[in-house]
């Protein structure tokens, strides 16, 4: 393989290395299917030369809009072979204006997609007079004008294989290295949204890189619980598991969004997976449903697993410390409770899971010392679609809680502060970094571009910090530009309490602390009903009535508190910074209302502006009483 291959390369080296392993597996009819990596290869070709048949010149635009399934792989190493550049899109965009605007700004010709995403696209297309054909995944008994299904393409790609293998062949070896592959967009959280180029080389650099970081054996085989658009799919999930001859799998789509959640588990049983990738708001609903499980079983089974739990955490410390001759008599239990408790809680995961990793949002220490005590630890890893998107991450033999992971190689990091200069050891500032990982650019925005790559060093908008003590590792705690500032002007990165407070609370599922310059903090607050329903009933009270729902109040004012002086987390978090009003919503937080983004990572500055007039009803004397109408009335039975 050449020195700086390209995707095509790559592809062509590895699926020739392990032409008769599986490489992918699909759940079709309800049973699990597997295609092999010389089948991929050969339905990757025949799709390329289907879209070069069909008229895609290099470096035409394709807007790819389906849920995750082989199509969409084998669909985008098609675009690819062809010369194309794919235009990945977000199943969770519901409204016109979000697709509209991805598919004009990017100025597709065709696009693909699949029967349960058609109706989007039918509804916008008099609007895309620039796409010349819609390739619909799915057989339809009828196609309107300009659609074609996915055979009709295939069968353009066998003629043109047959007749002239060459011109293929010519086309995909001519793509080179810094051509663009992709063209992925923000979430477009504060303006337009931008779309971030990705070339060949960003994206085998960046495989190159998390080799360093993440292995996998032969057969080893990924569950992939996230979007295939996002490129942490992309490159943690079937890149690099094509690269160590692994195999992965998707979650069955069903008719809505919470059906296909509800498949989640039924995947993983029936799966059995080795690897995952996850994002830490499924993990919290993993440990909470574990928890919802031990406790059905009663206070005793309850009791032995908590202590197990503690026990193997105490051993466990930070991962990297675990262990030691003071706590050596911590291990004959922990196997001991490991083979009686916690290896049924790892047959509900399928039983062969050697890890998982979490991106897209921070993952609290405690979260990772759980997954670690029941035997399936969840690294903590970092990166952004600019750097496609891997910069850190730990992993097995490799990893301290609580930090974003080892960096990977090559790549140079730096921590600035505002005017660009580097910090000193362990203190925190802006993630700066410069490798063959870094984004060509946004598409048709020279000057986002010019604001974000500065001298070949990408500033990504986040906060953290490196230290001599571990070196090559990265502490991020939270986004650069986005800190609380009280009204004297300290500034507080709020993101760890958050976490924790949803992590260490059944009581609560969401939460934000909100503080611009005001005389103190406030948390924006999503509660759990149903465990505050239950915890009420257990002392005699009425959910329903004004007196369950104060103590529901008092019940979630009491979790909060447990950070203060005397609570059981005392000292994890400064005192000054901690909320001192709470506004408890009625209204979960969700990709519908869109305060929720496609990896599940809350959008702050969306929820601030929803919630606004709660916000403000806090700071008067009024909104800043526990007990006030708003909080009592978003507790009440719907």
């Amino acid at each position: 393989m050449k020195q700086k291959p390209t995707i095509i390369d790559f592809v062509e080296h590895y699926t020739h290395l392990y032409e008769d392993h599986v490489f992918l597996r699909e759940k079709i009819n309800n049973v699990w299917t597997e295609t092999t990596f010389g089948q991929t290869r050969a339905i990757a070709h025949r799709l390329g030369a289907g879209f070069m048949a069909l008229g895609l010149e290099k470096g035409d635009r394709v807007a790819f809009l389906s849920q995750g399934r082989n199509l969409w792989i084998t669909g985008e190493l098609g675009i690819l072979y062809a010369g194309g550049v794919n235009v990945p899109l977000s199943i969770k965009l519901e409204e016109a204006n979000d697709l509209l605007f991805r598919i004009c700004h990017s100025d597709a010709k065709y696009i693909v997609v699949s029967e349960q995403q058609l109706p989007k696209i039918r509804k916008i297309m008099p609007s895309c007079p620039n796409v010349q054909k819609v390739i619909v995944l799915d057989p339809l008994k009828e196609y309107a004008e300009k659609e074609i299904g996915i055979d009709e393409l295939l069968a353009l790609g066998d003629e043109l294989l047959a007749k002239d293998l060459q011109s293929f062949k010519a086309r995909y070896e001519s793509v080179q290295p810094d051509d663009y592959a992709n063209i992925s967009y923000t979430s477009g959280t504060t303006a337009d949204p931008k779309g971030i180029l990705l070339t060949h080389r960003n994206y085998t650099a960046n495989v190159e890189q998390a080799h360093s970081v993440i292995g996998a054996d032969v057969d080893d085989v990924m569950l992939i619980i996230l979007p295939l658009d996002h490129c942490f799919a992309h490159v943690a999930g079937f890149y690099t598991m094509m690269s160590y001859g692994g195999s992965i799998a998707t979650v069955p789509v069903g008719n809505t969004a919470m059906a296909t959640l509800k498949n989640i588990p039924i995947a993983i049983r029936e799966v059995r997976p080795h690897i995952m990738l996850s994002v830490p708001a499924l993990a919290r609903n993993f440990k909470k449903n574990i928890e919802s499980g031990v406790h059905a079983k009663g206070p005793k089974v309850e009791k032995l697993y908590n202590w197990a739990l503690n026990n193997a955490i105490a051993y466990n410390k930070e991962y990297w410390n675990r262990g030691g001759w003071k706590e050596g008599w911590r291990y004959p239990l922990m196997k001991l409770f490991d083979r009686l408790i916690f290896k049924a809680v790892r047959e509900n995961l399928g039983g062969r899971m050697k890890f998982f990793v979490g991106g897209g949002a921070l993952l609290d220490i405690a979260l990772q010392r759980y997954f670690c005590a029941i035997g399936i630890p969840m690294f903590q890893g970092y990166g952004l679609s600019e750097a496609t998107p891997i910069i850190c991450s730990n992993s097995p033999g490799a990893a301290i809680f609580g930090s974003s992971g080892k960096i990977v190689k090559p790549l140079e990091l730096k921590i600035c502060d505002a005017e660009g200069n580097i910090v000193p050891d362990g203190q925190r500032g802006e993630i700066v970094i410069k490798g063959e990982n870094v984004m060509a650019g946004y598409w048709k925005n020279p000057e986002s571009t010019a604001n974000t790559i500065i001298d070949n060093w990408l500033h990504t908008g986040d906060m953290g910090y490196i230290t001599s003590k571990h070196p090559g590792y990265l502490w991020v705690v939270g986004r650069f530009k986005s800190l609380l500032i009280s009204a004297d002007g300290e500034k507080y990165s709020p993101e760890g309490f958050e976490d924790s407070l949803t992590d260490g609370s059944v009581y609560v599922d969401q939460c934000i602390l909100h503080n611009n310059q005001d005389p103190y903090t406030i948390a924006l607050i999503v509660p759990n009903k149903e465990a505050l329903q239950n915890w009420v009933k257990t002392k005699g009270l009425d959910p329903a009535t004004e007196q369950g729902q104060r103590a529901m109040l008092d019940k979630i004012q009491a979790e909060v508190d447990s950070y203060r002086a005397g609570g059981r987390n005392q000292g994890v978090f400064p005192e000054p910074w901690l909320p001192r009003a709470l506004a408890v919503l009625g209204e979960q937080w969700t990709e519908q209302n869109h305060l929720v983004n496609s990896t599940m990572k809350v959008v702050r500055g969306k929820v601030e502006t929803y919630f606004a007039d709660r916000i403000t009803y806090a700071y008067t004397a009024e909104g800043k009483d526990l007990y006030n109408e708003k909080n009592l009335a978003a507790l009440s039975p719907a």
